[in-house]
């Protein structure tokens, strides 16, 4: 299906109201309509003094020259760079392309590993028996651990995990479906929201993480490590490019650091449930006739979302028809109870730290314990709990790990009831081995924060500690920042994006030859002009012929990359492109995996396909300028030496 958002109005800057020719169908990305007139509103406007009159005929014009002109901004080097934007102007309608039907060799045939290692073997007169019963490639696999920094598990003494979408994996989309229509019911039976929200259909495919949402003008940003905006979605609409520069990049001295109030980071899975259904909100705000809507702005719709789906894990819509039908929701791992006890076996600690409740987080892990739904009284005897030194539920996190009163509580297994501790008091009047005491009084506990955690584990440095979870905030980014513990990043989407980048790895292989190929063109060019300063009037006529030969070549190489780096991207997602990147850089998300994730994997029991004495070891690191002289094609001029 092909939208199209058109050039706004100049108030557009902040918030929306409309006209468009033709109804829409509110939940799904419409069928193209054509935009007679949208009018924004500044944020905080009262909406019940909404004026839908047009501009005077002075303002529009002033308007239109501004908006409609062509916009330069100093992050647009390439049109190129900019293949999300084409996404979302001109729309990809057959999906992904280029997926492999199976696996391939990524780098081609380079023969045994002999000849792959041959020349640095010899150059450093090593002699390496071992080497002959190395594959003759290197296998690469979707279950792989990958490294961003150095780790040593022999050097860990704990390991938590999270419970939701790191052990406790879901069926999607039917586990997300319960949050959705959920949150619909509630917001048309408690909030009274029209009652065509309840026709609103899920579509979790439509979404990827790392994305940031602007709750105050309904927008859905992606970004790069920069926080420039490649790419913007008003609702299920495309933003234009001028427009997202003018909301994101060109006003002075106010570049956003989206942390304010009113940006949500989608850093984990949970949040897609929230953005389909923000974005259907906002299309039925713009495009249907609601006073309901007409009365609330993005903000308000948006915290009254967020509301609706928190409650309804905590109401029991989800829990109750999790704990009726396991199977239909959570996924088995036959490798995640060998994992575990393993771990435990070689004397590293194991810990669970969830957000989740007592009463969801036994069915769940009775479910993936026993592999099968177990009775009433299986069930209150919480077997799997054996698998851990202990357990922590309710942890609100992220307040977890950065607020040190957090009171802790007991919780009793067979009932769930919770009983009053004096966390790190009560463990130090136990005197010697008190941390070894007070859990032998039970060791599932509620809430509470890191200080009681490291005193029950007896851990002496955050680094002694790595955390396994989901959340890139929540587990990765917090644990890592404040409390310095390694962490784990656990990406479902990680094969399929490893899946589509194989299949694309030759493409990209071109593309970035020919951005080389331009960057080289350019700094000749630069060279000529610099030149022609001193030159005579005949050389200088020889150079500008060369310098307009080079800009003709430039621009039919602009062209191609510009077609290649579309459909590049729209190989990973028709919309945002590959999660990782944005642009030719990192995006925000794979900015912050890079540098808050020691380790990131597909699944948690990825992990067990190590041994305990695994070292992690990362690619390396190059700046611009030894990544370029690192290239057999460079020669490297010594100009201090000339």
């Amino acid at each position: 299906m092909t939208r199209t958002l058109y050039s706004l109005t100049a108030a557009a800057l902040v918030g929306t109201s409309n006209a468009f020719t033709q109804s829409p169908s509110f939940g799904n990305p419409p069928m193209t309509r054509t935009m007679e007139k949208i009018t924004f509103l500044p944020v905080g406007t009262d909406p019940t003094e909404r004026s839908f009159s047009s501009l005077s005929s002075a303002s529009s014009r002033l308007c239109r020259s501004k908006l409609f002109a062509k916009e330069m901004s100093t992050y647009d080097i390439d049109t190129d760079e900019n293949a999300e934007q084409s996404l979302a102007d001109t729309p990809v309608t057959n999906g992904a392309n280029g997926m492999p039907s199976s696996s391939q060799t990524v780098n081609g045939d380079t023969g045994n590993v002999q000849n792959r290692y041959a020349s640095v073997l010899e150059s450093m007169d090593l002699i390496i028996p071992s080497l002959k019963e190395l594959p003759s490639q290197r296998p690469i696999s979707s279950n792989d651990v990958f490294c961003n920094r150095e780790l040593r598990l022999d050097n860990i003494r704990a390991i938590g995990f999270d419970m939701d979408y790191t052990l406790a994996q879901y069926q999607q989309p039917n586990f997300d479906k319960l949050a959705f229509d959920g949150a619909k019911e509630k917001l048309v039976n408690s909030l009274g929201y029209p009652k065509e929200v309840l026709d609103f259909e899920y579509d979790h495919t439509y979404w990827v993480r790392g994305l940031i949402i602007d709750t105050a003008r309904g927008n859905f940003l992606k970004i790069d490590r920069h926080k420039y905006v490649r790419v913007a979605y008003h609702g299920f609409s495309p933003i234009s490019s001028n427009m997202r520069k003018h909301l994101y990049s060109r006003t002075f001295n106010k570049q956003p650091s989206f942390t304010e109030k009113g940006y949500v980071n989608m850093d984990t899975l949970f949040q897609h449930v929230d953005a389909h259904l923000f974005a259907s909100l906002v299309e039925m705000k713009d495009f249907g006739e609601h006073e309901f809507l007409d009365e609330r702005t993005y903000e308000e719709i948006y915290r009254q979302v967020r509301e609706c789906v928190d409650l309804c894990h905590r109401d029991g819509v989800i829990k109750d028809e999790v704990a009726r039908d396991p199977e239909k929701y959570l996924v088995l791992d036959d490798g995640l109870l060998p994992m575990l006890r393993e771990f435990r076996e070689n004397g590293i600690k194991v810990f669970l730290l969830t957000n989740s409740y007592w009463e969801y987080t036994s069915t769940a892990m009775n479910y993936l314990y026993h592999e099968k739904k177990v009775d009433e009284e299986t069930q209150k005897k919480n077997e799997w709990t054996e698998l851990f030194d202990l357990v922590v539920v309710g942890a609100c996190k992220p307040a977890y790990l950065k607020d040190p009163y957090l009171n802790l509580f007991r919780v009793v297994p067979e009932d769930g009831s919770l009983k009053n501790t004096d966390g790190l008091f009560e463990i130090e009047a136990l005197g010697e081995n008190g941390a070894e005491k007070f859990l032998e009084m039970g060791k599932c506990f509620q809430g509470g924060n890191w200080n009681h955690l490291q005193a029950m584990l007896g851990t002496t440095a955050g680094e002694e500690i790595i955390y396994v979870g989901d959340h890139l905030y929540a587990d990765v980014l917090r644990s890592k920042r404040a409390l310095g513990w390694r962490s784990c990043f656990i990406m479902p989407e990680l094969p399929e994006e490893m899946r589509i980048f194989t299949s694309q790895v030759d493409l990209r292989k071109s593309i970035m030859q020919l951005r080389s190929l331009r960057d080289e063109l350019g700094a000749y060019a630069d060279t000529l002009r610099l030149e022609m300063k001193k030159a005579s009037f005949s050389d200088c006529r020889a150079m500008e012929k060369k310098i307009e030969q080079i800009e003709e070549d430039d621009g039919k190489i602009k062209e191609k990359l510009s077609a290649a780096h579309r459909q590049y991207h729209s190989a990973f997602h028709p919309r945002w492109g590959q999660m990782f990147v944005a642009g030719y850089q990192d995006s925000r998300f794979g900015y912050f995996v890079k540098n808050y994730a020691c380790l990131y994997t597909s699944k948690a029991t990825n992990l067990g396909l190590s041994s305990t004495s695994r070292a992690f070891r990362t690619s390396g690191e190059l700046l611009p300028h030894d990544n370029m002289l690192s290239r057999p094609s460079t020669d490297f001029v010594d100009a201090e030496a000339e």
